[in-house]
């Protein structure tokens, strides 16, 4: 079966789902601005709007794909539900928490599915690392360490993520929430939550650099720091195993290259036993996340990173603002 596809959103993340549509049928989409709309429909020759609305009343648009500001996102999402349409939502999924919980209910309720775009996770390098850490080659696992961070552009503190009322926050919801997923991914959930968020150099109400001390209910750590003062593009991220340690950096473009190194421990310990890969092709992740989902459907099967994962996060990151003393979750 072939899915019909709308998407919501024609921005820049909106143009890579459309990219990376695979066996969907892009049918609609909807952006405020019709240009822009039109612009990216060019190709597929789908039906363009302005209001969101008139996409989800389209029959032949079996899923709703969200990739809007922030604070668009649970309302069109819940919309889209409750007209018994598949969701597939960018993440945050929402600006705050509580803004999910009745669309997991309405998501029940209705029995359609829906899954949260943390693309990360289909990254070449995190498809592999996640194969080792199945197939127990890291042993039992012990932290995580990881830092994720961009430069910023002229004129970014006046850009829809500094206004907390439509981005929900700053970096820690923006690239910080990816690093909160990815640990959640490898650790599972977290017990002790620690950390603090602070505006160090950009003139906006939100802050700049988010830094995470996540811990378990088995003592594993996550040490998380977001930062939009890094300057020079960086994501790096260390698994570290009783056996083994993977190190993932790059995410290729302006990030650099995307590889994927396995240190293995000797019996004798000393140097590691060391294999990379890398990974300098196109990113493919956002067709093969798209892909799963209608593998999901098909097989009415649970999305393997839903509503209840951006949930956890998102209670994750308005811990530390709450600790920092930013309002934004009020």
């Amino acid at each position: 079966m072939s899915y019909g596809v709308g998407i919501v959103g024609c921005g820049l993340i909106g143009e890579k789902r459309a990219r990376g549509i695979g066996e969907g049928r892009l049918v609609a989409y909807a952006d405020l601005d019709e240009g822009r709309g039109r612009a990216v429909a060019s190709v597929s020759g789908a039906k363009v709007y302005t209001d969101w609305r008139r996409l989800l009343a389209q029959p032949d648009v079996d899923i709703a794909l969200v990739a809007t500001q922030h604070h668009n996102l649970a309302e069109i999402a819940r919309a889209a539900i409750d007209l018994g349409k598949h969701v597939f939502v960018e993440k945050p999924a929402a600006r705050k928490a509580s803004e999910l919980e009745p669309l997991i209910v309405a998501a029940m309720e209705r029995g359609v599915k829906v899954h949260v775009g943390f693309n990360h996770r289909y990254h070449r390098a995190f498809r592999k690392a996640r194969e080792l850490f199945e197939n127990g080659a890291l042993g039992e696992l012990m932290m995580i360490r990881a830092r994720y961070g961009h430069g910023g552009r002229i004129g970014y503190d006046s850009e829809w993520r500094a206004n907390p009322e439509l981005s929900g926050g700053g970096e820690l919801i923006d690239q910080g929430i990816h690093l909160v997923d990815l640990s959640r991914w490898f650790l599972g959930e977290f017990q002790d939550i620690e950390g603090f968020a602070h505006t160090y150099y950009w003139k906006m109400p939100v802050e700049d650099n988010g830094f995470l001390l996540l811990k378990n209910a088995k003592k594993q750590v996550a040490f998380l720091h977001a930062s939009c003062t890094e300057w020079k593009n960086l994501f790096s991220m260390e698994i570290y195993g009783q056996k083994a340690k993977l190190e993932i950096t790059g995410l290729g473009g302006s990030y650099g290259t995307e590889r994927l190194t396995y240190y293995r421990m000797l019996p004798g310990m000393g140097p590691p036993e060391t294999t990379t890969w890398e990974y300098p092709m196109g990113d493919d992740s956002w067709e093969i996340e798209l892909a799963e989902f209608y593998d999901d459907l098909r097989l009415n099967r649970e999305p393997s990173v839903g509503l209840r994962d951006a949930y956890e996060a998102l209670k994750i990151i308005e811990t530390i603002y709450m600790k920092s003393g930013y309002d934004y979750c009020t």
